[in-house]
C-alpha cells in the first residue's frame, strides 16, 4: 500500500512505502531506522490514531507527521471529506491504556480541536481531543484508572 506523508502541514511525500525500510526498536518508543542507504534515530512522543497524526523526532528534530493512505487520497481526489455533520455523543478509549490525565469538568463548553483526555498506552501519551464544539455532559473514568478499549470515558451534549 502505498502512503503519503504531510510533514508540519508544509511538505508531501508522496508513493511512500515501507519496501526498502528496517525499523529496529531500541527502547520504549524508540527506533533505528534503515531507509536505502541512510540511517535515523527516530523517539515517537504522540500518536493520535483517529487523525493518523505522529509527534516524531528523527535525528534530534521534531516534526508532525500526518498519514493518508491510497483509501484516503482517493476520497480527497473525490471531494469526498467526512465532514461533522453529527456530534459525537460518546467519547471512548480507542485502546487499552492508563488515564493519565483529565482536562475537562463536568458542565464545561469544549470546542472542536479541545484536549479531553491523555491516555498512556504502550508507553506512549495519546492525546483525545474533541472532534466537534459541546459540553461535558459526564465523566465516566479518573485519572490513575486502566480502560479498555471501547470502555466510555467522557459523555458530551
Amino acid at each position: 500500500m502505498k502512503y503519503k506523508a504531510i510533514v508540519d502541514e508544509q511538505f508531501e511525500f508522496a508513493d511512500l512505502s515501507s519496501e526498502g525500510i528496517d525499523l529496529i526498536p531500541t527502547g520504549e518508543g524508540r527506533f533505528h531506522v534503515l531507509a536505502g542507504r541512510k540511517a535515523y534515530e527516530a523517539v515517537l512522543h504522540a500518536v493520535d490514531w483517529d487523525k493518523r497524526v505522529l509527534k516524531l523526532q528523527l535525528n534530534g528534530k521534531l516534526f508532525t507527521v500526518r498519514l493518508e493512505d491510497e483509501y484516503d487520497q482517493l476520497i480527497d481526489q473525490l471531494g469526498l471529506q467526512v465532514t461533522n455533520q453529527h456530534q459525537m455523543k460518546d467519547i471512548k478509549a480507542p485502546m487499552p491504556g492508563l488515564v493519565l490525565k483529565i482536562e475537562v469538568a463536568e458542565g464545561q463548553e469544549v470546542q472542536t480541536g479541545d484536549l479531553l483526555v491523555v491516555l498512556e498506552a504502550m508507553k506512549m501519551e495519546n492525546v483525545i481531543k474533541a472532534v466537534a464544539d459541546g459540553k461535558i455532559k459526564s465523566i465516566h473514568t479518573e485519572e490513575g484508572n486502566a480502560v479498555e478499549k471501547g470502555q466510555l470515558l467522557i459523555e458530551m451534549e
